[in-house]
């Protein structure tokens, strides 16, 4: 494999395939201004950037190192705090702001917030987007440190939103995307990136086809896509993970398209990546996918591995339920589409073949007259895992209900439909009084458990509270949520 990381080529052939890009920075290169905090793409401590081959030019992203592996980035440029710096020792602009405003912390947690500061300051200004608070809100939000407060290094991101600097980057940019261009087309039809003896495999296939093939050859192998679930069992449980598949290059797990009655967005694309087609087909979700852990996360983080890994409180499955989504799966016999209410069989299982995978999901638009709501209760707003995750889609012929799909996760062993509450709404006027029978049948639809997140019947009764909003939404015509926000200037 190869990366560039900040202005130098970096060129490897063995390292241990679940080698960390966090670790391979700080043992093996000794470059120690990037932090180990939480170890599990929580604190942002580990924040670098990474700059990848899009287009006609450069596309920046802030990511978690601690959670990436070091065979992700093989053919992309990794910008470090050592590298903003100019030759001569001029600070970065970034690094400037963070002086000027008295920003600096500790020193532990400041080159990651300088790092999500950088991305920040090379992303275009979308569409989508609103305010520049709201946009330095989402960028810092996964940098927990709170030792000095954020006002001064809000104030700081807010000066480099008004006047935007060159640096050196920007002056690199056309022969580091050549550089990339030209690494990606001799790489494209290679599937192993990185090795430790024969047994031990980063593999990063190009295609489907070459994914099948890596997958019969490697059957043992567990597939990697964000890394964000499955790298906490390096780093948090220190498990060795001697064979991995990597789907974030396989061709058609990257793409999006739309068809006339669904989406159809591949397995490997990132939640910032279809983020703006999501939100754009179903607004109910824009609360929930901002809430979808940090920006780094959510720059990693991918669907089809959100479902592949089966956990009864990933955030995305219970919206796919509620949408009567399907899994494009992909093994040796060929191709199915699975309905995603019959993927998942028990606690971290699934119906996925041996030597499969997602391909895609295909998720059905809204239809006229749809009402579509999504729940998250969480101990934080922010960046956590949810308790109690709800999503409701009814048809409705003048506020009387026709179909209904409960989609809830945190409420059984695995993200599942509420049954016997859907057919105890259908037909019923989409009232108060009217759910009334669908509230009691959550307890014959499900058995939740106690844990650290919350008991079993704060889970029932939550659960039941929030088709009562979703009622009172829909009579209001307005979302009863209630943020509150310090005021930044």
């Amino acid at each position: 494999m190869q990366f560039m990381l900040n202005q130098t080529h970096i060129q490897l052939d063995e390292c241990a395939p679940d080698t960390t890009l966090l670790e391979y920075l700080r043992t093996h290169l000794v470059q120690r201004g990037t932090k180990e905090g939480c170890a599990s793409g929580d604190c942002g401590a580990c924040t670098v950037v990474l700059a990848e081959s899009g287009g006609d030019g450069l596309r920046y992203r802030a990511i978690n190192s601690c959670i990436t592996y070091l065979g992700a980035v093989d053919g992309c440029q990794v910008i470090t705090v050592e590298g903003l710096s100019h030759q001569s020792g001029q600070l970065h602009p970034v690094q400037q702001a963070m002086v000027d405003q008295h920003a600096s912390q500790c020193g532990f947690c400041t080159p990651g917030f300088v790092m999500s500061l950088f991305a920040l300051t090379h992303q275009p200004q979308e569409p989508h987007d609103t305010t520049p608070t709201e946009r330095i809100h989402q960028a810092l939000g996964g940098n927990l440190c709170r030792c000095t407060g954020y006002r001064p290094i809000i104030d700081a991101a807010k000066s480099l939103l008004s006047v935007p600097l060159p640096d050196a980057f920007n002056e690199r940019e056309d022969h580091v995307h050549r550089q990339l261009n030209d690494w990606t087309a001799i790489n494209e039809d290679g599937c192993i990136t990185l090795k430790a003896g024969e047994s031990r495999v980063f593999a990063s296939p190009r295609s489907s086809e070459a994914l099948l093939n890596c997958l019969a050859h490697y059957p043992q192998a567990r597939l990697v896509a964000g890394g964000t679930d499955l790298a906490l069992e390096s780093t948090q449980q220190l498990h060795s993970l001697p064979q991995l598949i990597y789907t974030g290059r396989v061709a058609e797990m990257r793409q999006i398209s739309e068809r006339e009655d669904a989406l159809v967005i591949g397995a490997a694309v990132t939640y910032s990546e279809a983020e703006p087609i999501l939100t754009h087909a179903f607004p109910a979700l824009a609360g929930l996918l901002h809430r979808l852990g940090s920006l780094q996360v959510r720059n990693q983080g991918t669907l089809g591995g959100n479902i592949a890994n089966a956990s009864p409180i990933g955030d995305m499955p219970p919206v796919l339920l509620a949408l009567d989504a399907q899994l494009r799966i992909r093994d040796a016999e060929g191709v199915i589409d699975m309905p995603i209410r019959e993927f998942f069989t028990g606690y971290r299982q699934t119906r996925l073949p041996p030597g499969g995978f997602i391909e895609a999901l295909i998720l059905p638009r809204l239809q006229p007259d749809s009402f579509l709501r999504i729940y998250k209760l969480s101990k934080r707003l922010d960046d956590d895992i949810s308790a109690v995750c709800l999503a409701m889609h009814l048809q409705l012929d003048q506020d009387r209900i026709v179909s209904a799909r409960l989609g809830l996760g945190g409420m059984a062993a695995t993200p599942a439909r509420a049954y016997q509450a859907e057919a105890a709404l259908i037909g019923q006027p989409f009232t108060p009084e009217g759910i009334r029978a669908a509230q009691r049948a959550l307890a014959a639809d499900f058995t939740p458990l106690t844990d650290v997140r919350a008991s079993a019947e704060y889970r029932l009764r939550s659960a039941s509270n929030l088709l009562l909003r979703a009622v009172l939404e829909y009579q209001g015509h307005s979302s009863l949520e209630v943020s509150y926000h310090a005021h930044t200037g």
